[in-house]
């Protein structure tokens, strides 16, 4: 209730607002991820329950530097030659490596960063970029 400061009479806020009916129907449902609302028998609203398709990808980037040193440990672990040409994107496999390969790797790149790679972790790594980015996830969490 509020009160009228000119003839002091209760007037109620309620009364002073139009009238709704504020019942609201599925008046169709087209599927399992779509409906229409409807009130007082017209559609108001649409809606469907589908994911806007959206794609996200997350980078985590390790230094030029890291990756540098990991390519020389893997060249130097499959003993590779010296013109081989290696990067971020190179895979494991495609340069010719087995998992007793990858192990090796693992243990070449633990002993020069001076880090202890989990084996769940290790499994994980299928490119030099993988191998690099575990690494800075390391040394930053040992940093923390």
């Amino acid at each position: 209730m509020a009160t009228n400061a000119v003839t002091g009479t209760s007037i109620s806020i309620c009364s002073l607002l139009p009238r709704f009916n504020h019942t609201l129907a599925f008046n169709s449902i087209s599927g399992p991820r779509s409906a229409l609302i409807s009130s007082y028998g017209k559609k108001n609203v649409s809606f469907s329950l589908q994911p806007p398709s959206v794609r996200l990808t997350v980078s985590c980037a390790a230094k030029p530097e890291t990756v540098d040193k990991v390519c020389k440990i893997v060249k130097k672990q499959l003993a590779l030659p010296g013109n081989s040409k290696i990067t971020g994107e190179s895979t494991f496999a495609a340069l010719g490596a087995d998992s007793l390969d990858t192990v090796e790797i693992v243990m070449g790149l633990e002993e020069e960063f001076g880090i202890s790679v989990e084996e769940d972790s290790a499994q994980s790594i299928t490119t030099v970029q993988d191998a690099a980015d575990l690494i800075e996830d390391i040394i930053q969490k040992k940093n923390s």
